[in-house]
């Protein structure tokens, strides 16, 4: 009886260089900074004795497995990633990466990045292409009515502007 085949990450496989930047520094600093640290305090933990009731060998040999966990998944993530560095030959679309300047009925304006699920937490504004908002507004043009189900109710927006990085 084999292991189970690992189960791809959900989500969209695109990601910015920013983003992928930020993923390899992530994988780097794991691997050589805080795996060589940790395993350091673990050999030092395990030269006391007894590691039945050694509470920072227990500590750090689950924070091993976390940080091995970790860099497995960065790795298999960061070689099915695809990286997109250039802008959509039609910008005046809604394309991953983009810049969305949305507005809604009572004139509120409200700026979105487009990125991929592994960034969208990078910063403020940005949103993963593959949230309800993300997916309403992939394709569509300026001037365009967009309407997005919350669980609040529908939202519409018209979208005002659409910016890509160069």
């Amino acid at each position: 009886m084999g292991r189970a085949p690992p189960r791809e990450a959900a989500g969209s496989k695109f990601i910015t260089p920013q983003g992928a930047q930020r993923l390899r520094a992530e994988l780097d600093e794991l691997w050589r900074i805080e795996r060589p640290r940790v395993t350091q305090a673990v050999a030092a933990a395990a030269a006391q004795g007894d590691r039945s009731e050694n509470a920072e060998y227990t500590y750090g040999k689950r924070r091993l497995r976390e940080i091995d966990r970790r860099v497995r998944y960065l790795r298999r993530r960061l070689d099915r990633m695809v990286v997109v560095d250039r802008p959509p030959s039609d910008s005046s679309r809604v394309f991953f990466g983009a810049w969305v300047l949305l507005e809604t009925e009572d004139g509120t304006q409200s700026r979105y990045r487009i990125v991929g699920p592994d960034e969208f937490d990078m910063a403020p504004g940005y949103i993963s292409m593959d949230s309800p908002l993300g997916r309403a507004l992939l394709r569509r043009c300026l001037d365009e009515e967009v309407v997005v189900e919350t669980p609040s109710g529908a939202r519409a927006y018209v979208i005002v502007s659409i910016e890509y990085e160069r």
